[in-house]
């Protein structure tokens, strides 16, 4: 019993990481999310370039997306980049000068910052160091944040 309960784990665990979220990123400001996939639709928001959007769905010409707040509406492709942007999804993110938590710390950023994604990880599972990734700020400085304060990854 306890090895169908072991197997019926691993094979969630593995349908998980299959399934990765496709990210990319707001090219153009401004950028309109609507509630439908049109232009005639009622708007929702405005994004500014550099916002990390997950890929839900895609049909004609138009992408569904979830942003870092959770909010799900359509966005012409044609506003989008494959370009990886992270946004910092806790109150304080700490960016260390190595991938460790006793590093020294390179800088601090504060919930919603944007931060480009300094590797070409495009997953959590193929980041250089298990569990932390590295990122610029646009004001240069760079290090390494924990993948669970931010999303885009």
């Amino acid at each position: 019993m306890l090895r169908y309960a072991f197997l019926f784990l691993l094979s969630g665990m593995l349908a998980v990481a299959a399934h990765a979220a496709d990210f990319q990123t707001i090219n153009s400001k401004p950028t309109v999310l609507y509630d439908a996939p049109s232009q005639k639709a009622r708007p929702l928001f405005l994004y500014g370039s550099g916002v990390p959007v997950e890929l839900i769905s895609s049909i004609e010409g138009w992408c569904k997306v979830r942003d870092a707040q959770g909010a799900i509406g359509w966005v012409e492709r044609s506003k989008l980049t494959d370009k990886r942007a992270l946004q910092v999804r806790i109150a304080r993110a700490q960016i260390r000068t190595k991938p460790a938590d006793d590093a020294p710390l390179a800088f601090e950023a504060e919930e919603n910052v944007l931060l480009s994604l300094d590797e070409s990880a495009t997953s959590p599972m193929t980041t250089l160091t298990p569990g932390w990734v590295r990122v610029r700020h646009q004001d240069g400085a760079s290090g390494y944040v924990r993948i669970t304060s931010v999303f885009g990854l």
